[in-house]
């Protein structure tokens, strides 16, 4: 089988924030590079979640997900929700948040951010994507889009020192 290494070393996509509230309450969140927009009409994005990963068992078990956009300014957001597992420690303590629509928790530390109910799971390998329809939507003040003066999104690069506190 051909690995994807050649293509995929060419790419620098965004890094994303995914924060899940089960259905019981418990709350899970990580650092994610497999995310895209993946309908115009109706609105949908996907984001894929590592099977080894504390937030993909939570998100299994929630009806809705928030992403977040992260930008260089949110480094340390990243690292936290990148390289420490919740089996170890709480994140959320460590950041400011709130309950979003449906409990979801939202981020104050991020650029932007969107929740969306879980429509769809499907098995990618070792990811599960998990098809979202957009239900509530924010920007943090400051935050800019291309082109516009202020902080650059945060991508794959920006964490390629990392280490992750699951394995993918």
């Amino acid at each position: 089988m051909a690995a994807l290494d050649a293509f995929t070393t060419l790419l620098d996509p965004p890094m994303y924030v995914v924060t899940a509230t089960a259905d019981d309450g418990e709350r899970a969140g990580c650092l994610i590079g497999f995310a895209s927009q993946s309908s115009i009409h109706p609105a949908r994005f996907t984001v894929w979640l590592s099977r080894a990963n504390r937030t993909y068992r939570v998100a299994c078990r929630a009806s809705y997900l928030t992403v977040h956009l992260l930008t260089t300014e949110h480094r340390e957001t990243a690292r936290l929700f990148g390289e420490e597992t919740g089996d170890e420690i709480d994140k959320f303590a460590r950041v400011e948040w709130e309950p979003g629509y449906a409990g979801s928790p939202v981020l104050a530390d991020s650029a932007g951010w969107f929740t969306g109910t879980v429509e769809a799971r499907f098995d990618g390998g070792d990811h599960v994507g998990f098809l979202l329809s957009p239900v509530a939507e924010g920007r943090h003040d400051g935050a800019t889009g291309p082109g516009d003066a202020g902080p650059r999104l945060f991508v794959l690069s920006d964490a390629d020192r990392f280490s992750p506190g699951h394995p993918a």
